[in-house]
């Protein structure tokens, strides 16, 4: 499948601010079954930019302007051409042992309520055990497209009724974790994602022995297919948030989100 992409992200601020310094992390990166196309970031006012990757393997963007900064949007277009793999990630360079990724965060700490749900699921087998734990979450909550809320962790969301994307992908990796699966974090794009709400997709993956890392999405309750374009992985959302950064000034910021995914 060949998916067009154009995420739009837009800055106001109350107040002048002197500097921003933001990380990108908005370039997805080639694989067995994704190819990048045609990508490219846009700025609408002067800026520099620094490519690089951080600690986890993500192509990273740094992105410096100067001030006086009343407003800046940051602008991410391009086409990702995707085939069908099962949900298993192939041919992509890991700098990382899998096993470090049993690691917790204040983000997916383990939750008692969490843990004690995910045993009663586990079986024999662990690619089975997960798959039935990506049912049972999606069985579990209604998806709530609305903007996230930052900060917010995993045993938070499980109390709820509705839980975001990236709540679901957090829950999900606080309990593969305690099953003894290592699991991360992916942000990215979906075409199926709900286009009233419109921001970017997150999901998760596990990393299965003789197998490698297996994509889940308890959005679906199923593994990430064709419609998915992967970007970045991390411990949790933070970890892999398409911008983060700084700014040096005084006042508030509004932030609006504009992302369409087709199929072109």
């Amino acid at each position: 499948m060949r998916l067009s992409i154009h995420h739009r992200t837009a800055y106001r601020f109350s107040a002048p601010q002197a500097r921003l310094v933001q990380m990108l992390r908005l370039t997805p990166q080639n694989s067995h079954d994704q190819t990048v196309a045609r990508w490219r970031i846009d700025i609408d006012r002067d800026a520099r930019m620094s490519e690089g990757r951080d600690g986890w393997g993500n192509v990273t963007t740094m992105l410096y302007v100067e001030g006086p900064v009343e407003e800046i949007a940051i602008e991410v277009s391009g086409e990702v051409l995707t085939s069908h793999s099962d949900g298993v990630i192939r041919g992509v360079a890991e700098m990382l042992p899998p096993g470090l990724y049993l690691r917790s965060t204040p983000a997916t700490a383990p939750d008692p309520a969490i843990l004690a749900w995910a045993a009663d699921l586990r079986q024999t087998d662990p690619l089975t055990t997960l798959h039935g734990l990506n049912g049972a979450i999606h069985q579990r909550f209604e998806v709530d497209h609305g903007r996230p809320v930052a900060g917010r962790s995993a045993g938070e969301a499980w109390s709820r009724a509705k839980a975001t994307p990236r709540d679901l992908a957090q829950i999900f990796a606080v309990a593969a974790r305690h099953l003894g699966q290592p699991a991360r974090y992916v942000s990215g794009y979906c075409r199926h994602a709900d286009q009233e709400h419109p921001t970017p997709h997150g999901w998760a993956e596990a990393w299965v022995e003789d197998l490698g890392w297996v994509g889940f999405d308890p959005c679906t309750g199923l593994s990430p297919q064709e419609d998915h374009v992967r970007v970045a992985v991390a411990l949790d959302a933070a970890g892999a948030a398409p911008v983060a950064g700084s700014r040096l000034g005084e006042g508030a910021e509004q932030l609006d989100v504009e992302v369409r995914v087709e199929e072109a």
